[in-house]
């Protein structure tokens, strides 16, 4: 009964980084998705300890900036579990927050788009030009990955 103890107790650490190294890995969020028009993407990088970095790539809407290409980068975000959220920083008097979900969504493999889908409430904010919040809207968006380039 000894030596099985100490057989096991000797082989526990080979059997346990096997199952380690055959359990699977993590779902890996990163990469760009749709955001609220055609042409527009979110880009989403999954950090260290669930630091999320990325930015909104958008049309601009106001009188200064329409139809120009905006980047809105995150100010903050961050990934815990499969509950995701960011806020963006201010570009020309606009902002947003998120907060949702993001999972596995339509697509089959990597390489097809919806492989992944971010869900959940987005609110942008306005200010004018005396910095003072003038408006916010909120709304429910699902934004479906871009496929991702999966050759070696």
């Amino acid at each position: 009964m000894r030596s099985l103890l100490v057989f096991f107790l000797l082989f526990l650490p080979v059997i346990s980084a096997a199952a380690q190294s055959t359990s699977p890995a993590g779902d890996d969020y990163s990469g760009m998705y749709t955001f609220l028009r055609e042409g527009e993407f979110v880009q989403v990088t999954v950090e260290e300890k669930g630091n999320v970095s990325g930015f909104i790539s958008r049309f601009g809407d106001s009188e200064n900036d329409k139809n120009e290409f905006l980047d809105q980068f995150f100010e903050s975000g961050k990934l815990d579990s499969n509950r995701l959220s960011f806020t963006t920083k201010n570009v020309h008097g606009s902002w947003f927050t998120f907060e949702g979900t993001v999972s596995r969504g339509t697509g089959n493999k990597p390489d097809d788009e919806g492989y992944y889908v971010i869900r959940g409430t987005l609110n942008r904010f306005q200010s004018d030009a005396d910095k003072k919040n003038t408006t916010q809207s909120s709304r429910r968006v699902e934004f479906k990955s871009f496929p991702r380039d999966v050759s070696p």
